[in-house]
């Protein structure tokens, strides 16, 4: 499996002809989303997003990027692509410390892995992330019987260590009970 840097994910289309709106998660949009460059795609499983696009023009509307990818010619193939990450392979990148903290992470590596607190207190296991449009978030089973779901950002979610086996969790007050499922 590559591992690869989050550029962009991608959002809404836009318009009629295939363009798509992206979250940049790069600060060189202008030297990673160029025509002829070829991304590798995160997508579900089962989604039929291509493993790799590459993209036909770029433009920025009203401060937003937008992105035409070749082979998506409407807004049905851009609708389809909602929610894909776009990786750019490690030997494409000229890594900096900056490009560390927006990797990726991939469904199947995170699911089961322990959640533990900052003090090494175990509060449940990893069952599914889930893709939102503003922020990925992690479906927790907590060791009480009870569901929630935490955002998977760096401020919460410091620490994930697959080869221990754990993420660490740094929740706010409340914050396992404010997304608590039954």
């Amino acid at each position: 499996m590559s591992t690869g840097h989050v550029v962009a994910r991608i959002g809404k289309p836009h318009a009629l002809r295939g363009e798509v709106t992206v979250q940049l998660h790069t600060d060189e949009p202008e030297a990673r989303l160029v025509p002829g460059a070829v991304l590798t795609t995160r997508a579900q499983p089962g989604s039929g997003v291509p493993r790799q696009l590459t993209i036909a023009t770029t433009r920025v509307h009203r401060g937003i990027w937008l992105i035409g990818f070749e082979g998506i010619p409407d807004r049905t193939g851009a609708e389809s692509l909602r929610g894909t990450r776009l990786v750019l392979d490690d030997d494409a990148v000229l890594a900096t410390a900056d490009d560390e903290d927006d990797e990726g992470w991939y469904e199947e590596e995170l699911v089961g892995l322990e959640v533990r607190d900052t003090a090494g207190v175990v509060l449940g296991t990893v069952a599914a992330l889930e893709l939102g449009t503003a922020q990925d978030r992690l479906v927790v089973d907590l060791a009480d019987g009870g569901r929630t779901l935490v955002p998977f950002v760096e401020e919460i979610v410091p620490t994930v260590d697959p080869e221990a086996g754990h993420v660490v969790l740094d929740a706010p007050p409340g914050l396992l009970e404010l997304g608590r499922e039954g």
